[in-house]
């Protein structure tokens, strides 16, 4: 019968929904305990409503404990009509899983999904190869969760492999920009075809975004002007470093930093070598007395063919080890040795 029934909710258009499980196995259970009672014999347990509940439960499910059976001849076949019946609610319970995640996965890859997270990073724009850079470099430190919002003409997800969320649609439409959740996201980057186009998706962006750090990457940084009649906050990068754009959303504000080293005129870096006859020199001494003696400090030095970024403060230095430092001024070769040799800190 509950074959019927499948054909029959077909025909309603209710096939293929959770109502069907539901209807079927209501139907089996339904006509299935009177027929029961009818086949065990006067007093049998088994059709008991208190037991006969748990009976068909385990029964449907296939599982089968023994605990409750029927005697009958008449009562074992009202058993195969439950377990079929559980076969068949248990066969569109999962067939109905598998649609629901097939779907999921296609809205996924098509770019229909309207992303829940928040604190994230949103790209709006994609271009081969580069943007698969950009996020490789976000992902890197594994703590970023990443939004990739295209435009319609990037027809399924084009980095699937990798842990981002994937939004398609008209970038100047604030709709698809709050399905990439842009008004809950920490930093979002504006990387357009030309920069025409990124000042009108920056338009709307910092309009959906209420407190998100918004980068927008120009071919030409004379443009910057036009962004910031928009909003002052907004920062823009040189649409070529890719490498600056990432580290200015994950850090907002490094941009400005680097940009300050580059400038002639206040801060600067600067490179020394320091004297044979020093010999070997720790590191935090060199700190320390840059630091009080010069106001500057170290940021990497240079051992024969090996560069260390940010060495230790114990890591000891060999004789004729270049320092890399940032100062207001250079200082001279002699002038690093005499406050080391001085111990001045």
């Amino acid at each position: 019968m509950q074959f019927y029934l499948a054909r029959l909710l077909a025909q309603i258009t209710l096939l293929g929904t959770w109502w069907t499980p539901v209807i079927v196995l209501s139907l089996v259970f339904v006509t299935s305990w009177p027929l029961m009672a009818l086949a065990e014999p006067a007093g049998s347990a088994i059709a008991d409503p208190a037991n006969y509940w748990w009976y068909f439960v385990v029964t449907a499910a296939t599982v089968g404990y023994g605990d409750l059976y029927p005697e009958s001849a008449a009562g074992h076949a009202v058993g195969v009509y439950v377990i079929v019946g559980g076969i068949a609610t248990l066969t569109t319970v999962f067939a109905r899983l598998s649609t629901s995640l097939e779907k999921a996965k296609g809205r996924r890859m098509r770019g229909v999904v309207t992303v829940e997270m928040s604190g994230h990073v949103v790209l709006l724009g994609y271009t081969p190869g580069r943007t698969e850079q950009m996020v490789d470099e976000l992902l890197a430190d594994g703590s970023s969760r990443l939004v990739l919002c295209a435009w319609d003409d990037v027809a399924t997800h084009p980095m699937s492999d990798r842990d981002v969320a994937f939004v398609r649609g008209d970038l100047t439409d604030e709709g698809v920009l709050r399905r990439a959740g842009v008004q809950r996201a920490y930093s979002v980057l504006v990387d357009a075809r030309d920069d025409n186009e990124a000042l009108t998706v920056a338009i709307t962006a910092d309009h959906v975004a209420s407190s998100a750090h918004l980068v927008v990457a120009l071919r030409d940084l004379s443009r910057v002007r036009h962004l910031r009649y928009l909003d002052e906050a907004v920062r823009c990068v040189q649409w070529h470093s890719a490498h600056m754009i990432t580290e200015e959303l994950k850090d907002p504000g490094i941009t400005e930093i680097y940009t300050q080293l580059m400038t002639h005129g206040g801060a600067d870096t600067y490179s020394v070598r320091l004297p044979e006859s020093l010999g070997p020199i720790r590191v935090d001494h060199c700190q320390t007395v840059l630091g009080r003696r010069h106001g500057a400090t170290m940021l990497a030095a240079r051992a024969g063919d090996v560069l260390t970024v940010n060495p230790g403060w114990g890591t000891e230095l060999p004789a004729g080890a270049v320092l890399y430092y940032v100062g207001s001024r250079r200082l001279t070769a002699e002038e690093i040795a005499n406050a080391l040799r001085d111990g001045t800190s």
